[in-house]
């Protein structure tokens, strides 16, 4: 890289900027209805360390291990509330699918490995372009460093040539699989629509149900909690002969026959609630009510962090009930013993009295939301930093692993995200915030790594293996995706939509998720997506370390 001087800080970061602003621009660039995103920024900063326009030295690997830490560290926090329950029930059998994915592309490195004479760098280099994993790629640039001081300019050379087969042909392999599975597209829509052909865990029903059960017949509502071992809230009654007359329900409210009730629950348990109470039956609930109403009220209120809704007691105290909680995208049937998180979204139902009551309690104010929780950010980053850094000793290894930068702050984070509130730790930011932490972090990684592997690309891609080294990448993505297709259709009996969802969060591969979610208006394909992701992250970054730490 040239030595600007004096004056070495001012034009680094004036290259830096451009760099960025350059590849943001560039990946407005559609060609068919697929973008590169922030691939553009890798590719710039290539561009730019190609023509000699390098950052300073120390400026640029700081830059570079700073914007890693950024990024993971705000994928932790993003990922951290769903990462354990992922693992729940219908989850096992998504995770368990994506897990087959990413141990197929572990193989098909290891045979590429073995029958060419690739470098190991190189080759941990195109294993995470291939997938479109950022995070995995600086695991492996931050392992390579830690055992022998210096980075593996090919591992950034080989993610930028496998990045964009990655991308392309992730979305290809997705289609291909529509032909090879012969899908019936309208059919696998409407269950897709209805659940059907997904963990229906990751569900939420609302019922109408008329009470036909006799056993149940003048008891309280408390008293028939304990006789279903499921999970489910009932928000509103309508009593027989009352055929406008709707109220909520309390724990002392007294259920008789053929009484209208309306409950939320899972869709893994709607059958066994409705077969309990009764039956299902059309019921009008907005039309033939004119005093009770439903709105979402968001939880701003730090104090109430990590207290459940048993706690709080809202049915009693203000006579509102509370059917469902929305966090990170996701709706929760509000059992009472969850323990609420800052930015979480209720579903309540009561008088227009009762709301307001409820909305002082809860918080509802957006403006607090707006204030960042710096505090428990950077003292997360601090002790994810400390936990890369402690040695871990692993039979069959000469080295002992470290998480690194990588996964240090990407394990603290999802553990401070989803255990924080708990002990009444605030780590709730916007979406917004969140996302700007994420893009400003990956912007500065790709850049920095475009510009120090600038040198070596093209010579690699024209007069070396470069182009070989594509065709590598293509059999790393498209293998195993079309292997896991089928085996997650002829094993798992997932709906086509939810297995593109689980095969793109598989890769991590957001381009693969937005094409999934195109092809169809209700969500299965991000419910896939969002379950299989944080566990795929975690595994890809660990599988990158391993690898350089036993072929290097």
């Amino acid at each position: 890289m040239r030595d600007w001087g004096h004056d070495g800080v001012v034009v680094s970061v004036l290259i830096l900027s451009v760099v960025i602003a350059l590849g943001i621009t560039l990946s407005k660039i559609r060609l068919g209805g697929i973008s590169l995103g922030g691939a553009w920024i890798l590719f710039t900063g290539i561009a730019f360390g190609h023509l000699g326009l390098g950052l300073d030295a120390r400026l640029l690997h700081f830059l570079k291990e700073f914007g890693l830490i950024l990024f993971v560290y705000s994928i932790g926090l993003q990922v951290g509330p769903g990462f354990f329950t992922a693992f729940r029930k219908g989850g096992v059998a998504l995770n368990s699918l994506a897990v087959i994915s990413i141990l197929l592309s572990a193989g098909v490195v290891v045979i590429l490995y073995c029958v060419t004479d690739i470098p190991a760098t190189a080759i941990a280099g195109i294993f995470s372009g291939a997938v479109t994993n950022t995070p995995g790629m600086g695991a492996a640039q931050q392992t390579y460093s830690d055992l022998y001081g210096a980075d593996a300019a090919d591992i950034a050379t080989g993610y930028a040539v496998a990045y964009p087969v990655g991308v392309i042909g992730t979305i290809l392999s997705l289609i291909a699989l529509r032909y090879l599975l012969r899908i019936h597209v309208y059919r696998e829509r409407v269950e897709a629509e209805r659940c059907f052909g997904r963990p229906q865990e990751l569900a939420v029903r609302t019922l109408s149900l008329i009470v036909l059960n006799e056993a149940i017949e003048g008891r309280r509502i408390r008293e028939i909690v304990p006789l279903l071992n499921r999970r489910f809230v009932i928000s509103r009654i309508r009593h027989q002969g009352d055929k406008h007359d709707i109220k909520l329900v309390e724990s002392e409210t007294v259920l008789r026959l053929n009484d209208h009730i309306l409950l939320v629950t899972s869709s893994t348990d709607a059958e066994a609630v409705a077969a309990f109470f009764g039956r299902e039956v059309s019921t009008d609930w907005e039309d033939t009510n004119l005093n009770l109403m439903v709105q979402r009220i968001v939880l701003t209120r730090p104090e109430l962090q990590g207290r459940t809704l048993a706690q709080l007691n809202l049915r009693q105290n203000l006579t509102v009930s509370i059917t469902r909680i929305q966090r990170a995208g996701v709706n929760i049937v509000a059992a009472p013993h969850i323990p609420l998180q800052m930015g979480d979204r209720l579903t309540v139902i009561g008088t227009k009295q009762a709301m307001a009551n409820a909305e002082k309690e809860l918080g509802n104010s957006l403006k607090h939301l707006d204030n960042p929780n710096l505090l428990p950010i950077f003292t997360g980053i601090a002790i994810g930093c400390l936990v890369g850094c402690i040695p871990l000793a692993i039979p069959g290894l000469s080295q002992p692993v470290k998480l690194g930068l990588a996964g240090g702050p990407l394990v603290i984070s999802i553990l401070q995200s989803r255990f924080g509130p708990s002990y009444g730790i605030v780590t709730y930011t916007t979406a917004s915030a969140n996302l700007m932490l994420r893009e400003i972090g990956i912007s500065m990684f790709l850049a920095c790594v475009g510009l120090e592997a600038g040198k070596s690309f093209v010579p690699t891609l024209l007069q070396g293996d470069g182009l070989l080294w594509m065709v590598y990448g293509v059999a790393i993505t498209i293998i195993p995706l079309l292997l896991s297709g089928l085996i997650g259709r002829m094993i798992f009996r997932l709906n086509y939509y939810t297995l593109i969802g689980v095969l793109s969060g598989a890769n991590t591969n957001p381009p693969a998720l937005a094409y999934s979610n195109s092809q169809v208006s209700c969500d299965a394909p991000a419910v896939g997506y969002a379950t299989v992701y944080p566990l795929s992250m975690f595994l890809r970054i660990l599988l990158a370390q391993l690898w350089i730490l036993l072929t290097c």
